[in-house]
């Protein structure tokens, strides 16, 4: 019956072609997948494992997957109303987040109807004397609802420094209490007259298990050095600052990447030149958490890069579901899928650009018939 078909459509793969192809087999079938109610379910139920669709680069879409499933190009692209500085936070659950730093408000959008919410920034958080960054999300099988957690540092009277947070809940529509930590010595040493702040250009949010992270460097030093990772836990609503192995501290910020370490729970992306190390943060019978090295990859062979050729590679973006690092060098650019170590050259590069990847579930809704005919 309609109920028994319409649990097996439910669990067709999340790409964006399963349901327009659902939908060519019979018009029972076109029903059933037009149905408001399905694609309501069908996008939680895959909310796990959403395809990487393509990456913002800032206000244009690009598209990633190879056809059937590649969006159109500019699809979910935008354009800023308004004047000053726009910097994006990054995407999750089928959410953009943008911080407007003259205007002193956080854009919520839904790349899929380019609707937009509005959340002016609380007090503490101005984005210019603090710098700030943010990150989007949605409890597990809510598509009503959102949470925005905002993050920075400040100092007080007695020159220590802290890492401040309050969360955004639009079910409420208010901004919850503030939060706290405080920054390990090294960072908030009183030698330094620069605190250390998030370095909101280079630091997009990870989402590894309940926890959110953030890179954390001192933007006062010339080498942009690494000072630590901020963890939310959206669970315990509370902060902390975690170490980074010592063995790799010393290094510039843009070799660094939060990501989920194989077989779960936090792990480090490092990268030097064309070798990349693999960390993970284990747990032993005492409850004393170390970061152990889990493997090291040489990445010119399988990139086909010729290392007296081409400069470094340098991390320009990571999508957290689908395990996926952005590299780049001046000319090229490449997704490698990090379990596999599988890669796919993307046609342009930027060498001064952070990617954006967009993670999500691509429900055509009422605009499937038109989908078939364009394809």
């Amino acid at each position: 019956d309609d109920n028994l078909l319409s649990e097996i459509l439910l669990r067709l793969p999340p790409d964006p072609s399963s349901l327009p192809r659902a939908s060519l087999v019979a018009n029972r079938w076109l029903g059933l997948v037009s149905d408001p109610g399905f694609s309501r379910r069908f996008r939680p139920h895959h909310h796990r494992n959403p395809p990487l669709l393509g990456f913002f680069e800032s206000s244009h879409f690009e598209p990633t997957m190879d056809s059937p499933n590649r969006v159109p190009e500019g699809r979910f692209s935008y354009e800023h109303t308004g004047n000053g500085c726009f910097i994006p936070f990054g995407c999750r659950h089928g959410l953009q987040l943008i911080f407007h730093q003259s205007g002193k408000q956080l854009h919520v959008r839904d790349p899929f109807n380019g609707d937009k919410r509005r959340l002016p920034v609380p007090p503490g958080f101005d984005g210019w004397e603090t710098p700030i960054s943010g990150a989007v999300f949605r409890a597990a099988g809510d598509i009503q609802h959102f949470q925005v957690v905002l993050v920075g540092t400040e100092r007080n009277n007695q020159h220590h420094t802290r890492v401040i947070a309050r969360v955004y809940s639009s079910e409420t529509g208010i901004w919850g209490n503030l939060m706290s930590t405080p920054l390990p010595p090294k960072a908030s040493s009183s030698m330094d007259q620069h605190p250390t702040k998030i370095r909101m250009w280079f630091t997009i949010s990870v989402l590894v298990g309940h926890s959110l992270y953030w890179l954390l460097t001192n933007i006062s030093a010339a080498t942009n050095m690494l000072d630590g990772i901020l963890e939310f836990d959206l669970e315990r609503q509370t902060l902390a600052v975690i170490p980074v192995p010592v063995d790799i501290a010393n290094n510039c910020l843009s070799q660094f990447q939060v990501m989920q370490a194989e077989g779960g729970g936090l792990g480090i992306f490092f990268l030097s030149k064309f070798s990349a190390q693999l960390w993970k943060m284990e747990t032993d019978s005492d409850g004393v958490a170390s970061w152990v090295l889990g493997r090291t990859v040489e990445l010119d062979k399988p990139l086909s890069l010729n290392p007296e050729e081409e400069e470094s590679l340098i991390i320009g973006g990571f999508a957290e579901y689908n395990n996926v690092v952005f590299l780049r060098t001046p000319t090229n650019f490449f997704m490698v899928q990090l379990e596999s170590l599988q890669f796919k050259k993307v046609s342009k590069s930027n060498s001064l650009t952070r990617y954006d990847p967009f993670e999500s579930v691509y429900v055509a809704g009422n605009s499937i018939c038109i989908y078939i005919v364009c394809s």
